[in-house]
């Protein structure tokens, strides 16, 4: 690792939103930042080493902040969110009823007898590519707000049962590490609750304006990195202690001066540099070899868009159950997690990654029809969080 790599990663990264400008496609900025990653690393030029130590823990400090961020846009808090959750819940357990013979049809196909892994994959959702999509647009619409509440019940599922569907053998340790982020997550969320309602959260920022010490940032960090510690301590991956933090935030109320300085050292810094990192660390031509994980790649993105969009039988406008079946935090996730343990066969975890792609250019085509059906409805109170000074 070195400067010079540091300042090619942080401008190819620049190559990302760039490519999301197109404002008739609205690709994601991942998909920019992915694909560079693919080109600079070992299915193309092989200028970024993904095997760097230094560059795989800054890495994994991204991953941990992007999906901190993904769990403060869960609008927890908001009213219009409690009147969709029954409905978005019974949603997600419906799509991962169907997820569960999708799963072991592809598993028994490829031969992996990963079912259990591919289920959790087919039922995830992703907050984090479908908010996005829908730009400055407020969640306004019954419909809408029932899919929010749909793709957060799944996105924190997902994300609790990949690790204990990934290295069954080790589910009980898994379980155990889940068990344990989530309860510190609780803590953290307490003391927050504490500080917001005796006024201790506003002095603290007060002061910290004033002086520009970002002390709140620096609380953030503090327990977002206890976390982090503690679920790779336990062998949970970071993404669980990220979202379940990113949650308690959202939970107790996420200061705006506190989401602009998050939201700008992840993705204005450590969350391009993992995207890159994770771009880097797959080899296509592992695809390219074996035709069989190229189907499966498919296979499992047309399960997905499959098993969301047949909830349109219960009434859901279906541009938005097909929408929900967006997916990137549990695949990037599975394959992190997956390349750890040695658990996935070759091409495996390219071929989770491809299916996440499957399911975000159906978002990006839908993006225009999404965004007029969450919004049709002007007398509901939207769920975009009004945040605390």
């Amino acid at each position: 690792m070195s400067f010079a790599l540091l300042a090619l990663l942080c401008g190819v990264a620049m190559l990302g939103p760039i490519v999301s400008l197109n404002r008739m496609l609205r690709i994601p900025v991942v998909i920019g930042e992915l694909a560079i990653g693919i080109v600079l690393g070992r299915s193309g030029l092989a200028v970024i080493d993904s095997a760097d130590p230094i560059l795989s823990f800054m890495a994994e400090i991204g991953f941990a902040l992007v999906m901190f961020v993904a769990g403060t846009h869960v609008p927890i808090r908001h009213q219009a969110m409690l009147s969709g959750l029954r409905n978005g819940v019974l949603r997600a357990v419906g799509v991962g009823v169907l997820a569960v013979p999708l799963g072991w049809a592809l598993a028994a196909w490829s031969g992996t007898g990963h079912s259990a892994l591919y289920a959790v994959l087919i039922a995830s959702s992703s907050a984090s590519i479908v908010m996005p999509a829908l730009a400055s647009t407020t969640v306004s619409s019954r419909p809408g707000l029932e899919m929010v509440a749909q793709i957060a019940v799944a996105d924190a599922a997902c994300i609790v049962a990949l690790p204990l569907v990934l290295d069954p053998p080790n589910a009980g340790r898994a379980a155990l590490g889940a068990l344990a982020v989530l309860a510190v997550a609780a803590v953290f969320f307490a003391f927050l609750s504490w500080a917001e309602r005796t006024g201790r959260r506003r002095r603290l920022h007060e002061i910290s304006e004033e002086r520009g010490l970002a002390m709140e940032l620096r609380v953030t960090l503090t327990m977002l990195f206890t976390l982090t510690a503690i679920a790779l301590t336990m062998h949970v991956s970071v993404m669980l202690a990220g979202f379940a933090l990113g949650l308690a935030v959202s939970a107790a109320g996420q200061p705006r001066r506190l989401a602009n300085q998050t939201l700008a050292l992840t993705e204005g810094f450590f969350g391009p540099v993992f995207f890159v990192w994770l771009g880097s660390s797959l080899d296509l031509r592992e695809l390219a070899t074996d035709s069989r994980a190229i189907w499966l790649g498919l296979g499992l993105g047309v399960a997905a868009v499959l098993a969301h969009a047949a909830l349109a039988v219960t009434r859901q406008p279906w541009p938005i159950a097909t929408s929900t079946a967006a997916q990137l935090g549990v695949p990037v996730g599975a394959a992190a997690l997956g390349k750890l343990t040695g658990v996935l066969v070759d091409g495996e975890a390219t071929a989770m990654l491809l299916g996440a792609l499957v399911t975000i250019a159906v978002v990006t085509l839908l993006a225009g029809r999404l965004t007029s059906l969450v919004s049709a409805d002007k007398g509901t109170a939207g769920t975009p969080a009004g945040s605390a000074p």
